[in-house]
């Protein structure tokens, strides 16, 4: 698979790219998105600084004026960028990826994403040309710049009241460690709190169930009321309840959007194809104008800034907020939804108890078929799906999500990997599994 991602650039290091690789792109990156001052920050992976070093080289060479915020969570670098007027940014991270992987991620000014479609694919032309622009006549600079105090007072002004409640908060051995302190003081039980580019303790992927685990175990054994559990680079997170099972991502959107539509009633909120139709009616029911969107997070930022919502969310834990510069942040999603746990354990209700009015579909889950042929495999299975009973509706932006009157089907190609990625939802658990074993012989045959 190519390093540059329909998002962002991502691979495994020393095998999808190198440091010349990420020298050429420095050179490129002021060209081709118009910036001359530019923010760059990393994560504690163990190739970040010899990355940073290339990208800085190639950036200076182009005539750009660097400065460096060091170790950083992705969000704080979008956060700085936006905030303090920045042409462009880069943070060097490969977020949920395994320790040898690593990436960059792009903004322009104001936050903006920078993904294939809007530059991304541009500097993939001319590096593969092996070509590179005149080098500035007088190399740009690079300082070290500070922020990470100015992101905490920030976040901090949100004050919301975690008193009485005790959570997991696990890091993942990843960047939230920057944070969580500040943020959830002795509220937390801190886990993995310490970076470590090795991620020794478990994957930097929250979706993984390997690293759910210990912070579902830490609520069980320790009776706390939730655990929340940040992602490498703490730009996604996610939670388990007092049972220590985890809440699957989209169906936290109506916790999160419930706060922002008592300051803002009739607000609209964006989410992506993948959601739970049990968090879109409950989005309904607390007066949301509700926008569904593609996958991804270069998309869910333009689409939260078209629509003027409120905020967003993804199945894979990215939460958005307008008043974040309409970027994502796992540390605001998360103060809000301890909150919103907290102010249910003085009604007497546990976070199981708070979610199960949303949690009302029997759901697959995101399930990865590893096809070649993905458009005959997606026809097979539309010719499927109308077995299942009346079809109400048809989304086609971002794969296929078919409408039934009792459930729903999305069946998409990956934007980052070579997979066929398809959900669905039913009224119980019994049809859901009868429409599962339908759509899983009819994708067997395209399989590899």
């Amino acid at each position: 698979m190519s390093f540059f991602k329909a998002y962002d650039m991502r691979g495994e290091f020393g095998v999808d790219f190198d440091l010349d690789t990420v020298y050429r792109v420095g050179r490129w990156l002021p060209v081709v998105v118009k910036a001359h001052r530019i923010l760059i920050g990393r994560d504690c992976r163990l190739s970040s600084e010899a990355v940073r070093d290339a990208l800085k080289r190639g950036l200076t060479d182009s005539g750009a004026q660097v400065e460096d915020m060091g170790l950083a969570t992705t969000p704080m670098v979008y956060f700085m960028t936006a905030k303090e007027a920045y042409d462009a940014s880069v943070q060097i991270t490969a977020s949920h990826n395994p320790p040898n992987h690593n990436g960059m991620k792009v903004s322009s000014a104001g936050a903006l994403p920078v993904g294939y479609d809007t530059g991304l694919a541009e500097i993939e032309r001319q590096i593969q040309a092996g070509k590179l622009p005149p080098k500035a006549p007088v190399p740009g600079t690079c300082r070290e710049v500070s922020y990470r105090d100015d992101f905490i007072r920030w976040l901090s002004k949100w004050d919301f009241d975690f008193s009485g409640l005790r959570f997991a908060v696990d890091c993942s051995d990843g960047m939230a460690s920057l944070m969580v302190h500040d943020l959830f003081g002795e509220s937390g039980v801190y886990l993995n709190d310490t970076p470590d580019g090795h991620f020794p303790h478990h994957s930097p992927n929250p979706l993984d169930p390997e690293s759910q685990k210990q912070a579902s175990q830490t609520v069980r054994e320790q009776g706390l009321d939730a655990g929340v559990i940040f992602d490498g680079d703490a730009d996604r997170v996610m939670f388990v309840d007092e049972r220590g099972e985890f809440v699957p991502p989209d169906c936290i959107l109506p916790i999160i959007a419930r706060y922002f539509l008592r300051r803002e009633p009739g607000a609209t909120v964006i989410h992506d194809i993948r959601t739970s139709r049990g968090a879109i009616e409950a989005l309904h029911a607390d007066g949301a104008r509700t926008v569904m969107g593609k996958v991804g997070h270069a998309y869910a930022k333009i689409l939260l800034r078209k629509e003027e919502a409120v905020c967003g969310g993804e199945l894979a834990g990215h939460y958005y907020f307008r008043d974040f510069y309409c970027c994502d942040s796992a540390g605001l999603a998360a103060m809000v939804v301890l909150s919103a746990i907290r102010e249910a354990k003085a009604q007497g209700m546990t976070f199981s108890q708070l979610m199960a009015p949303i949690r009302t579909y029997a759901n697959s889950g995101e399930l990865n078929f590893r096809i070649a042929d993905k458009e005959a495999a997606i026809a097979a299975a539309l010719r499927a799906i109308e077995t299942f009973g009346k079809q109400t509706g048809c989304a086609t932006f971002d794969g296929v999500r078919v409408e039934l009157e009792d459930g729903w089907v999305n069946i998409r190609p990956s934007n980052t990997e070579p997979y066929l990625r398809m959900i669905a939802e039913a009224t119980s658990e019994t049809l859901l599994a009868a429409r599962l074993d339908v759509l899983k012989a009819t994708l067997r045959p395209f399989t590899e």
